[in-house]
């Protein structure tokens, strides 16, 4: 049933929109209104779901179980370098949905405009939206537009909620992870976060880093295939990096975590950017990487999976789960030391995502 739903592709049709930059009318409701959306973003987005433009998109009918959730994505600067709001949009939602162990049904998406947006920008972000979600087969069937006054909203903010079918074998819970379970990465750390904050042009620091936005439901399905049961837990590390989610796995399994620093996979200059800035690489925010839990019998097979799957080639065994006193994470250096890896405090670089 869910197949049927993610054959019907988006479109990427040619608008005959030509008015220069988004005003008040166009979110008023009436002829600016109809004009904006059928002539820019309909034919962008278009699918069979999506075109009659009804208060509500009618799906068929799902078996299984099925995961829902909902996002917003408010970045700045709207483009950077690896990506933009509008990929990031999709690429986030899909994410979510992927580390709950759902395969994507379908996604709807709210633009908040800012009046005086030009329409070459909105253009750009609703092609990107529509590029992210074909390559994945996954419609956008439903939306909403608003604007706001000029000031009020950066450009462009997006808000989306994304339909799952939940895999047959996926039975992630943190209660279910036990000592000895093994932790994998996905991969390189800190891309997006860095590459963020060096496209604000707030620091005097020249690098070629690229944010790692990127769909990961080819690698969480591909592990479900391959390990079932034996896959215990994921999460995305996004917003307060990997040190935020491994200390959310340590509180909600009441376990200690403990992982290799040295296998921490990161780019040289992700790495050299961090150690000018004093900051923990861990702590800083990704879009296109996942920790997973493992049993440790599967944990080998798992990591092949991952590194045989398109974009996990870096993967990484990172750590094990201990039994402890205190759930806390731990971070082991080579020269035998151990270090107290926090949660993120404070909001050292807001509007990432």
């Amino acid at each position: 049933m869910a197949q049927s739903l993610m054959n019907k592709t988006p479109g990427g049709g040619s608008t005959a929109f030509h008015d220069k930059q988004i005003s008040m009318a166009h979110g008023a409701g009436g002829e600016a209104s109809r004009r904006l959306v059928e002539e820019l973003i309909r034919p962008l987005l278009a699918n069979d779901w999506l075109n009659p433009l009804g208060d509500a998109a009618v799906l068929p009918a799902q078996s299984g179980r099925l995961a829902v959730t909902t996002d917003s994505f408010v970045v700045q600067p709207l483009r950077f370098p690896g990506g933009s709001i509008g990929e990031l949009a999709i690429n986030g939602t899909v994410n979510d949905l992927a580390v709950s162990g759902a395969k994507p049904i379908a996604i709807t998406a709210s633009l908040i405009l800012e009046a005086g947006l030009p329409t070459e920008i909105l253009r750009q972000e609703i092609t990107a939206m529509a590029a992210a979600a074909g390559h994945l087969g996954l419609p956008v069937v439903a939306g909403d537009t608003k604007v706001v006054e000029h000031g009020k909203a950066d450009g462009l903010y997006i808000c989306t909620t994304g339909l799952g079918a939940i895999h047959p074998r996926a039975e992630l819970r943190a209660d279910r992870v036990c000592p000895g379970d093994r932790v994998l990465l996905s991969g390189p750390i800190g891309n997006h976060g860095m590459a963020i904050m060096l496209a604000r042009a707030e620091l005097d620091i020249e690098a070629d880093i690229r944010s790692d936005t990127r769909p990961l439901a080819a690698m969480t399905e591909a592990l479900l295939e391959t390990c079932g049961a034996g896959v215990k837990w994921m999460r995305d590390a996004t917003r307060g990096g990997a040190a935020t989610v491994l200390n959310e796995l340590a509180r909600d399994a009441r376990m200690t975590v403990v992982i290799d620093e040295e296998a921490v996979p990161l780019d040289d200059a992700v790495r050299g950017a961090c150690e000018l800035l004093g900051l923990d690489p861990l702590q800083v925010a990704n879009e296109g990487q996942f920790v997973a839990v493992v049993r440790e019998e599967v944990a080998a097979q798992a990591l092949e999976t991952l590194r045989n799957t398109p974009g996990g080639e870096r993967a990484c065994l990172l750590g094990e789960v201990r039994k402890g006193s205190l759930s806390r994470v731990l971070a082991r250096a080579s020269y035998g030391g151990v270090r107290v890896v926090d949660m993120l405090i404070g909001d050292p670089l807001p509007r990432i995502c």
